[in-house]
């Protein structure tokens, strides 16, 4: 019996290796799945920090403004009673331009890094007249003495100085909520001056603003036409919402951009009445952005760890057969948590030294002891450094296929081709069975 087990294993030992390799693979991919789970808790981290830094210093702004609403009576008939109603009715300007001057920080919330920003802000534009005739609405309806200006700022905590605003040389203090509708809940605020009530000419509008925050810096195209144009010293912007700038300059110094938004391209009239439409969908901006994400690129070079794993234990597999080199099993596990550590050490120093300089020191780490690893239990200079070059093209490889975003999928596919075309062409000297040989 004992004979025949013997002969057993001598005449298949090559299929049972290939087995328990397979075997093996499968369950290097249970620590492969902690560490992307482990990935998903910094990144978790990191969004944590950012939301602290941020309802401390100021989130994502939206402006919206300067819009004139005028309250009036309409007679609504419920059933059979009748009743009279108080609505608004809202004005947008016909002219709208906006100069954004952006200055970004960087704060830190222990090794998270965080960009912020303060912006100053310059708002001038004109309404060439207040057409409220094409809205149908009675003149004695009209309720002038609550007419108010609403300015719309996503988060009001990131203001550093008081909202003044300045409308037909009229001067108003901008406060929270003093007016409220249905469109303007909790918006900044003033009277209309009783002085405007019913003029048809030109009123021109301007103001500054000091205003903080992080993420998105938006703007809400109000105007008839709206231009807006902002420049800041970030290198790294990522222009946001509904429009691209028409014109944009990016360089190692800042950027630039410019926009030019027509009414013609929203989804909401100049004036209306009684409605609430939604402004914000028509937002655009810029967003300062750091240009690596770390963990989204450790996250991408975790999901290739069956291919380094796969390849390298084939690797293995051609040596120990082709080349008649006994490798234990145990040693084939020691191979591949190795190699699942490259993936802790990645994470680790990206945290601190950027996902580049990471993944070289992680990479040459992990080639260097595998490497002298099979010098030890091969006793083969040659083989180390045929392992050591082989792990190097595998790395650089997929670093490659990390970087090219774009083409991954075609780089992934002739590189895998090219792989198989190798494996194949060595397996030809593989004897697999007794009688082969």
């Amino acid at each position: 019996m004992e004979n025949m087990i013997k002969t057993f294993w001598d005449r298949n030992k090559m299929i049972l290796k290939s087995f328990f390799i397979g075997l093996l693979i499968l369950l290097l991919l249970i620590p492969a799945t902690f560490i992307q789970s482990l990935v998903s808790e910094r990144s978790s981290r990191q969004t944590e920090a950012v939301k602290e830094i941020s309802s401390k210093w100021a989130g994502s702004q939206t402006i919206t403004g300067p819009v004139i609403g005028i309250p009036y009576m309409e007679v609504v008939t419920y059933e059979k009673n009748t009743t009279e109603v108080k609505k608004w009715a809202y004005f947008l300007p016909d002219k709208l331009d906006i100069q954004a001057r952006i200055s970004p920080e960087k704060r830190y919330r222990g090794i998270y890094e965080v960009v912020v920003y303060t912006s100053e802000l310059q708002i001038k534009g004109s309404y060439d007249s207040l057409h409220i005739a094409e809205l149908n609405i009675p003149a004695d309806k009209l309720l002038w003495n609550e007419a108010a200006v609403f300015f719309n700022i996503s988060d009001v905590q990131g203001l550093k100085e008081e909202m003044t605003l300045h409308l037909a040389g009229n001067t108003l203090d901008l406060v929270p909520a003093k007016y409220s509708s249905d469109q303007f809940k909790n918006a900044l605020s003033a009277a209309l001056p009783a002085s405007l009530a019913g003029v048809r000419g030109p009123l021109d509008f301007s103001a500054t603003v000091q205003l903080k925050g992080s993420g998105d810096l938006l703007f809400v195209p109000t105007g008839k036409v709206t231009t807006v144009k902002a420049a800041s010293s970030w290198p790294d912007p990522s222009f946001a919402g509904s429009y691209l700038p028409d014109l944009r300059t990016v360089k190692d110094s800042g950027f630039t951009a410019d926009w030019k938004v027509l009414y013609l391209n929203r989804n909401y009239p100049q004036q209306w009445k009684g409605d609430v439409h939604e402004m914000g969908g028509s937002a655009f901006g810029v967003n300062l952005i750091l240009p690596v994400d770390v963990y989204q690129q450790t996250t991408r070079s975790v999901k290739y760890a069956i291919l380094i794993i796969l390849l390298t234990f084939t690797a293995f597999f051609l040596i120990e057969w082709v080349y008649r080199r006994s490798i234990h099993s145990f040693q084939y596990v020691l191979v591949g948590l190795a190699l699942c550590l490259f993936y802790t050490l990645l994470l680790s120093f990206s945290e601190y030294i950027g996902f580049n300089k990471a993944y070289l020191t992680a990479a040459l780490a992990t080639i260097f002891l595998i490497a002298w690893f099979v010098r030890s239990i091969l006793r083969s200079s040659k083989m180390s450094l045929f392992v050591g070059a082989l792990l190097s093209l595998l790395y650089g490889f997929i670093f490659t296929l990390i970087q090219l975003q774009d083409y991954a999928l075609l780089m992934g596919s002739i590189g895998l081709f090219i792989t198989l075309g190798v494996v194949m062409y060595f397996s030809r000297k593989i004897k697999w069975t007794e009688e082969e040989k």
